[in-house]
């Protein structure tokens, strides 16, 4: 037999079902349960150790080819080759340990959700209990202010409003009613008989049954979905996996082919060894991991600067990837702060928005309309930029006295009265009222929900003035009310009336004034940065848990929806197919009503879809979501710590626009390492077409192991670190993101690959075999100094698709300039002693100097002539 929710039981059953009773369990009872259930915590995960980290680390193949090189090198007795390329492995490796380790403290946040202490009733009488000694079936007393211990069904309440936002994304204080008939498909956020752990009550008092403790909660569920979700590898992680991969089969292919041709020739096993480490050592460009590391790490500090934190830094490059942005509504596009932005009074209809041009007219029936609102609500805690929606304070009162005050200041205080009594708000009357004691007698100022005070009026304010108020009157306000609503706004009507005494029963034959909506408005900037990425190519989906017509109204202001079609509901989607929910994401553009789980598929439908996800969110219902995206940004004043240790990078002001600051950063970043790829890939391949060509022409080998690895660390690296920091260019937000099964290595890349790794390769053999009439030394060091020559002055080619002779190219990036500079002093160092002699090179006089100069000149040249030409076509 199926059991039926809690939510969906009167509170009588789910008393018996608990075998509890509203006296509570004995001591007995309780001790019992707890020892069969366990104690009401939330169950902590293992951390990743630091070990962990360190290996993963080392579980590369670039690793481990440089592994193999340094182990060969050390059979062979050639200790100073087996510590330069040890010392390569060292370096990357702690640049990748120290960026990666970070705390897994997404459970640790939970954790500071759960209460010290809570009122229970047991054996018939109150006590104040630890928080973790509560089982099902024990009576919790709740007053305004107390976060909520464990789920629990109400038994009474009395006003009783819960804050709910970081668990379900209602951006509104929830009114309960225990009395209330609910199916059992009711989702999440519409349980008004329920009450759960990690909310606070905002308002009013109640007691009530727990349902479920520890793991079993809501939250605990939550829990159990963070935990579950392996965290994805980003796309810069996955590209350099297939180019490591691609590197393992090229210098097997290569070091093969070489060792083969050296054995034909009749070389000597030890040659034939050395010749592979060699080739090992050119075919792996060992600066890419710590030059990429670095990239990312620069990016960091732009991006830091601009108000994101990144907790993981392959994220920083993967939000440049991102062609869909899901993000949470409330306090993420919205302010967080509800508003009243449309008034309607005596037939005419206000638009309240920051000018003000509504309190024009100092006679205007809408100055009254407010004036009733604001007399009917709590005076609010002064107003210091904390969300409305903190405990004892009522975000709807709270905008009606903001709204009230600015009347005030263009016009008139509001009247005070003597107040002699109020009428507070319940879900059982719907509605509050202020009585004030005036010349004219006790007058009542009342607002609630609009049927309630429809039913309670007898007159109407028309442009007119005063008129009786009849049924086909009533009707007619009844459709102005669901005008508004199906706008998405939250309406309250506003009346009043001379009473005979301020108490509720005296509340009848009022005059009906006007209705309020209500709304929480987006936040400023937000629509401007949605129409920036959608420029720029990326989807702009918003998941809400509120109600499907407010989702819709925030949608249309956004500029996300056009229509209905967009949109898709909580209740629509649990319904639906995997494959037809494949088919809707295309078109959808928001979803309402969606619970943490919901979030979890819509991201991962995104992900198999191809798409690389962004989730922006700040509550512990997006925790799951977050860690489940490609990348996961959190709000960092607001949100909540789960939310904050779940994401991988922190939005540190809180501001939708710094998503897009961060996914130009991003698209920068990726830019750079696509640059400092293509520099180090050409560079390798020059050197490893010199060995190669050299061995297929029967001809010496024209580079030593240790002067490759002098290229590829010392030479090499300066020139790609330079290329890590170029500056963006003026189309990075103005282009489509990259297809997310895009290879760094395109068939056009690796064209561009090859020629000039050709050349930098056919002018280092050009100046060898030029050379060999001199000594063997003599004609290495002349092509080694001509191929690193070479490699640094490509840096040219690899900065812009632009030529950069100009002199605001060439100035554009001064660390490139720097770089240049630097290398090439080191390069000349590597002649003299002391390098000379742990290099092995000879020294050169004047004319060996200018062949080496003009043929390490010719891959730049080409390179910028080429780039002249191509512009000069387009």
């Amino acid at each position: 037999m199926t059991t039926v929710p809690w939510h969906a039981e009167d509170a009588s059953a789910v008393l018996r079902r608990l075998r509890s009773t509203t006296r509570g369990l004995d001591d007995d009872d309780a001790a019992r349960r707890l020892a069969e259930i366990g104690a009401n915590r939330l169950t902590r995960t293992t951390p990743v150790s630091p070990v962990r980290i360190l290996v993963r680390q080392l579980a590369s193949v670039v690793v481990a080819l440089l592994c193999a090189a340094a182990g060969v090198a050390l059979v062979l007795g050639d200790r100073l080759d087996a510590a330069a390329i040890g010392a390569v492995i060292a370096l990357n490796t702690l640049i990748g340990f120290v960026t990666e380790l970070r705390a897994r403290r997404a459970m640790d946040a939970l954790l500071r959700f759960e209460v010290p202490q809570a009122t229970v009733l047991r054996g018939g009488g109150r006590r104040i209990v630890s928080s973790s000694e509560l089982v099902p079936g024990d009576i919790v007393d709740l007053t305004a202010g107390q976060a909520v211990p464990a789920d629990a069904r109400l038994i009474e309440a009395a006003e009783f409003r819960t804050v709910e936002a970081a668990l379900t994304g209602e951006s509104l204080p929830v009114s309960k009613d225990p009395h209330a008939q609910l199916p059992v498909d009711t989702v999440l956020a519409d349980r008004v008989t329920m009450i759960y752990m990690g909310t606070t009550a905002a308002a009013g008092s109640a007691n009530a049954v727990v349902t479920a403790t520890g793991a079993a909660t809501e939250l605990g569920r939550i829990g159990a979905l963070v935990a579950a979700v392996r965290e994805e590898r980003t796309p810069l992680e996955r590209r350099l996996d297939v180019l490591g991969r691609r590197l393992v089969w090229l210098s097997i292919a290569v070091g093969a082919a070489v060792a083969a041709l050296e054995w034909e020739h009749g070389s000597s096993l030890g040659l034939v060894v050395e010749t592979g480490i060699a080739l090992a050592v050119a075919a792996v460009p060992e600066a890419l991991p710590a030059v990429a590391t670095i990239a990312l790490a620069v990016g960091l500090r732009r991006m830091a600067r601009r108000h994101a934190l990144v907790r993981r830094l392959p994220s920083v490059e993967a939000l440049g990837s991102t062609t869909v942005i899901c993000t949470d509504k409330t306090r993420t596009l919205t302010s967080g702060n509800m508003a009243i932005v449309r008034v309607w009074t005596a037939g005419a209809e206000f638009v309240v928005d920051d000018a003000d041009s509504a309190f024009a007219d100092d006679a205007s029936p809408l100055h009254f309309a407010l004036e009733i609102a604001a007399l009917a609500s709590r005076p609010q805690a002064t107003h210091d930029g904390a969300s409305a929606a903190g405990a004892g304070r009522d975000p709807v009162d709270a905008a009606v006295v903001r709204t009230a005050g600015r009347l005030a200041a263009r016009h008139r205080t509001i009247p005070d009265d003597p107040r002699v009594g109020i009428v507070p708000f319940s879900s059982v009357r719907k509605l509050t009222a202020a009585f004030h004691e005036s010349t004219g007698g006790t007058v009542a100022y009342v607002k609630g929900a609009p049927g309630r005070i429809i039913d309670l009026s007898g007159r109407v304010v028309t442009a007119d003035g005063n008129a009786r108020l009849d049924e086909a009157g009533r009707a007619r306000l009844r459709d102005v009310n669901h005008g508004l609503a199906r706008e998405g706004l939250r309406v309250l009507a506003v009346a009043f009336g001379i009473v005979d005494g301020a108490v509720e029963a005296a509340l009848d034959g009022l005059t009906f004034v006007g209705f309020l909506g209500f709304m929480d408005p987006p936040a400023a900037g937000v629509k401007a940065t949605i129409a920036q990425l959608r420029a720029a190519g990326l989807r702009t989906i918003m998941l809400t848990g509120d109600q499907r017509l407010t989702a819709l109204a925030v949608g249309r202001e956004l500029g996300l929806l056009d229509s209905d079609a967009g949109l898709i509901d909580g209740r629509e989607l649990r319904t639906m197919s995997r494959r037809e929910l494949r088919t809707r994401l295309p078109q959808a553009h928001a979803f309402s009503r969606v619970a943490p789980e919901d979030k979890l598929i819509i991201v991962g439908e995104l992900q198999a879809g191809g798409d690389i996800v962004a989730m922006l969110g700040d509550g512990v219902n997006d925790a799951a979501a977050l860690k489940k995206a490609d990348v996961g940004v959190a709000m960092g004043v607001r949100g909540t710590d789960v939310a904050k240790d779940a994401a991988s990078i922190v939005l540190q002001d809180d501001r939708f626009e710094t998503i897009a600051a961060a996914v130009e950063e991003g698209r920068v970043i990726y830019d750079n390492i696509r640059r400092v790829v293509f520099y180090l890939f050409s560079c390798n391949l020059g050197e490893i077409l010199v060995l190669l060509v050299a061995g297929l022409a029967g001809l010496p080998t024209p580079l030593l192991p240790l002067q490759i690895l002098w290229v590829n660390i010392v030479t090499d690296t300066l020139p790609a670190l330079a290329l890590a920091v170029e500056p963006g260019t003026a189309d990075v937000m103005r282009r489509p993101p990259r297809r997310p099964d895009e290879a760094i290595l395109s068939a056009a890349f690796l064209g561009e690959v090859a020629l000039y790794g050709a050349l930098v390769a056919g002018s280092a053999l050009a100046v060898f075999i030029w050379a060999r009439s001199y000594t063997p030394t003599h004609a290495i060091t002349m092509s080694f100094m001509t191929l690193a020559f070479a490699q640094i002055l490509h840096l040219g080619n690899a900065r812009s698709d632009h030529a950069v002779l100009n002199v605001q190219g060439a100035l554009a990036n001064r660390y490139a300039i720097a770089a240049v500079v630097v290398s090439i002093l080191l390069q000349l160092a590597a002649a003299v002693d002391p390098l000379s002699v742990l290099l092995r090179t000879a020294a050169l006089d004047l004319r060996e100097w200018i062949v080496v100069a003009a043929f390490s000149s010719v891959p730049a040249a080409v390179g910028q002539v080429r780039k002249i030409y191509t512009s000069m076509r387009r």
